[in-house]
């Protein structure tokens, strides 16, 4: 089906939000949980699946619902539907400080998407919503991440959410090589693999992991620069960050 079109508008820097406009009737899709408020005359509805294909039976469903299951997301989506008269707003928020990133699925190579797995954030309805498997299985494994990533099909708005400021790349058959949990979302006409970052005494004391994420070909790349991953080895107790503050004299004195 073709995608509702939906306008939009993003708010804020660090956390961003971004707010749809519905015209009545329009409806968009979203993770469960991500509704941030909602005017009167929206409706939502949780369902099993994106309602992408209306005619798509129970089966079918519950394998897409099985699917997302895998990635770590709720098998439900919630479906906003404009039942007033005039145009109405709701408002989606980021799980995690970042960016928000707006895309166009009609001007996209095959008009789709590779997304990280909990990257995904709303959509206009009539975006599909899959999960697609790296084809290096092997190395997909051993890496860690990367090996189950969403796939967004569509004609109309799609919204991705990144951590931290967002670099956006244009390959052209050249090779990138990225920290595993920095890739965002990619062009399908782009080649991802995780390979390892090295030699052994890079892998163990480089501080850039044993892994990384390599993309060859000519395509777009979207990146992150701080990966929910990063954030909480941050903000742990123990994490590496956790002395830095009362390392120094004033910061002693102030704990005591």
């Amino acid at each position: 089906m073709r995608s509702h079109e939906i306008d939009y508008k993003i708010f804020g820097e660090s956390i961003q939000t971004v707010e749809v406009e519905l015209d009545p009737r329009e409806t968009v899709i979203a993770e469960a949980g991500a509704m941030l408020y909602m005017e009167d005359g929206i409706i939502f509805e949780t369902k099993m699946g994106d309602g992408s294909e209306p005619d798509q039976g129970f089966l079918g469903k519950l394998l897409s619902a099985g699917a997302r299951a895998l990635t770590g997301e709720s098998v439900f989506m919630t479906h906003f539907t404009n039942h007033g008269v005039g145009k109405k707003k709701v408002a989606f928020s980021a799980p995690y400080p970042g960016t928000i990133i707006p895309i166009d699925l009609a001007t996209q190579q095959g008009n789709q998407l590779i997304v990280q797995k909990d990257g995904f954030l709303c959509a206009a309805l009539g975006t599909k919503v899959s999960i697609t498997f790296n084809k290096k299985i092997g190395s997909g494994l051993v890496g860690g991440e990367g090996f189950i990533l969403q796939k967004l099909q569509g004609d109309g708005k799609a919204f991705v959410h990144a951590g931290g400021t967002v670099i956006e790349k244009q390959l052209n058959n050249e090779t990138l090589r990225i920290d595993t949990g920095c890739v965002v979302a990619f062009e399908h006409t782009l080649d991802f693999d995780v390979q390892s970052s090295g030699g052994l005494k890079s892998m163990l004391f480089g501080g850039e992991g044993l892994f990384l994420a390599t993309l060859r070909g000519t395509g777009k790349v979207w990146l992150q620069s701080m990966p929910i991953r990063k954030l909480i080895q941050v903000l742990a107790p123990y994490g590496k960050n956790s002395g830095k503050e009362s390392s120094s004299i004033l910061g002693s004195i102030l704990e005591s």
